[in-house]
């Protein structure tokens, strides 16, 4: 009763926040309030043949909230995102599965609006091996926490602050296969976040990984250890997620 080929929701929504945000002029992290006024709309059409457990068919979602801001004066922006995914039974036992997720927002610049309503990735979610929204721009700071005369120091002596952007790309690959109620998975993420409105597909950021899946009468059951190509400081070298449902 839950699966509905067609599926839509639009609303009004207002917001008043403190944020931490990274002032550039100051060189260190600021707060700042902001009062947020949204329509968000989202439209749904699902062809696949399953909510939690998809093994053909594909799924187009796309999203558009136009927002008003005040805060660090008026500002009028746009977000919107476009995600599709589909899914390829190459036999009984296995499925190949794909998804792509573009998004943007249109019309400030991104300093003036509120970290909150930025575009982010990294995920369980999103691209897996990163740290949640832990992807795209980002700002160093010193670890207060960091003490360079202890000798038992393992903390980092930095601390990688995202700071979110105005458009992002993601992309994800998955091979399913299944016997009985368990299963095995492997797959590829990839994405970005930009500070511009247009995402340009560039400094693209790669996660690989291998899951396993335990299927209920209610849905799978879903772990999932994956870890960032090519990492940099501040990364981990592997993350694990644990959910219901696929993770697409």
């Amino acid at each position: 009763i839950w699966k509905k080929t067609l599926t839509y929701s639009h609303g009004f929504e207002l917001l008043a926040s403190n944020e931490q945000d990274y002032n550039f002029d100051k060189g260190e992290l600021d707060r700042r309030t902001f009062y947020v006024a949204a329509l968000p709309t989202q439209v749904t059409f699902d062809q696949s043949d399953d909510l939690l457990n998809p093994t053909s068919g594909y799924k187009l979602t796309a999203q558009l909230s136009p927002e008003a801001s005040l805060g660090s004066g008026k500002q009028f922006y746009g977000r919107g995102l476009i995600e599709g995914t589909a899914y390829y039974p190459a036999s009984a036992a296995l499925v190949v599965a794909g998804r792509l997720r573009l998004a943007s927002i249109y019309g400030a610049d991104r300093e003036l609006i509120a970290p909150s309503r930025r575009l982010y990735a990294g995920g369980g979610g999103s691209v897996r091996g990163f740290g949640y929204q832990q992807l795209g721009p980002r700002v160093v700071l010193d670890n207060p926490d960091f003490d360079p005369d202890d000798p038992d120091e393992s903390a980092d002596p930095f601390i990688y602050r995202p700071l979110g952007g105005r458009s992002l790309n993601e992309a994800a690959a998955e091979v399913r296969y299944r016997f009985g109620n368990f299963g095995v998975v492997g797959f590829v993420d990839a994405g970005q976040v930009y500070e511009d409105t247009l995402p340009d597909f560039s400094d693209l950021r790669f996660g690989a990984g291998i899951g396993g899946r335990c299927y209920t009468n209610f849905g799978p059951l879903r772990i999932d250890l994956a870890m960032p190509l090519d990492r940099r400081p501040g990364e981990s070298k592997f993350a694990v997620y644990v959910s219901i449902g696929q993770a697409f």
